[in-house]
């Protein structure tokens, strides 16, 4: 039984998943229009967390919203952890209001994260909106700069946003030996004006061609980025923006269509929440995603 009191196959969760107290600990950080960091003290969840993964946010004593939302890690520093958000709905607004020192009950960490086993000389990150959030911690841990062995010698983040006021702050990467950062923004108000993918291609066909591209953002974006580096014969990873409401594989809402050899159909369903959210993009039936 689950901790809110629903059957689940605890195999399918991570260690260390749980309901754990945690505490605000510092003001909210604006990134980007209607975009804030949050950072939370939670020394067990900040030492069991690992890049890719998320937590979801329950309100106990308010029933409105009912669902939990899920937040993937943006950063760790000791015994805290951030999550970035873009305002979109009732729970989001609500999360504005968190100031320094309001107790907060989440779940998690939960779902697979990115692999951490990978290695190579070039790893491209490409996010489409909030779909940034994950790389900051993915990108530390890939440059050996959280206290970790390096595993790639170079890695780039592909940013893009439809508007200028829609990129966040991106000053948490510099300095970052290593890692370059190119935004593109669809108005051209900043950056490279055109898609991500206008940029992808000209990578995939550079001198520091990627040996993995992890992506994250709209789905459209995601699917053109893994047909792409299908083409390419590129590996990609994508980490998925579905919709969850328990968080822990017991409903069944945020299935995802994966390819089944075994399966008459060729295909099957998987929890993104506990199969996911990262999946290989060979993987996914990208046509009915």
């Amino acid at each position: 039984m689950s901790a809110s009191g629903i059957a689940t196959d605890q195999a399918d969760l991570p260690p260390t998943a749980g309901v754990y107290e945690a505490t605000v600990s510092r003001p909210q950080r604006t990134l980007a229009d209607e975009t804030y960091e949050l950072t939370l003290r939670a020394p067990r969840v900040a030492a069991a967390i690992r890049p890719g993964q998320f937590v979801m946010f329950r309100d106990e004593e308010n029933s409105d919203p009912l669902l939990g939302r899920p937040f993937a890690l943006y950063a760790t520093s000791g015994d805290e952890f951030s999550v970035a958000y873009h305002v979109i709905g009732k729970q989001t607004r609500l999360m504005t209001d968190w100031a320094e020192g309001q107790p907060v009950r989440l779940w998690g960490p939960l779902g697979n994260g990115f692999d951490g086993t990978l290695t190579g000389r070039s790893l491209l990150f490409i996010g489409g909106g909030i779909g940034y959030s994950p790389f900051p911690a993915v990108a530390k841990a890939a440059l050996g700069l959280d206290g970790t062995p390096r595993r790639f010698e170079l890695a780039e983040l592909l940013y893009g946003a439809r508007t200028q006021s829609l990129i966040a702050d991106t000053s948490d990467f510099d300095g970052w030996d290593g890692l370059s950062v190119t935004i593109c923004t669809d108005d051209g108000t900043a950056g490279h004006a055109g898609l991500v993918t206008d940029v992808l291609d000209e990578r995939l066909q550079g001198p520091d061609r990627p040996d993995h591209v992890f992506t994250c953002g709209p789905v459209p974006m995601m699917k053109a980025v893994a047909a792409r580096c299908g083409a390419a014969g590129v590996a990609c990873d994508l980490s998925l923006e579905t919709p969850m409401a328990c968080g822990f594989g017991a409903c069944y809402s945020c299935v995802v269509p994966v390819r089944d050899d075994a399966s008459p159909t060729g295909w099957d369903y998987r929890r993104s929440c506990v199969e996911g959210p990262v999946f290989r993009a060979c993987e996914l039936d990208l046509s009915e995603l």
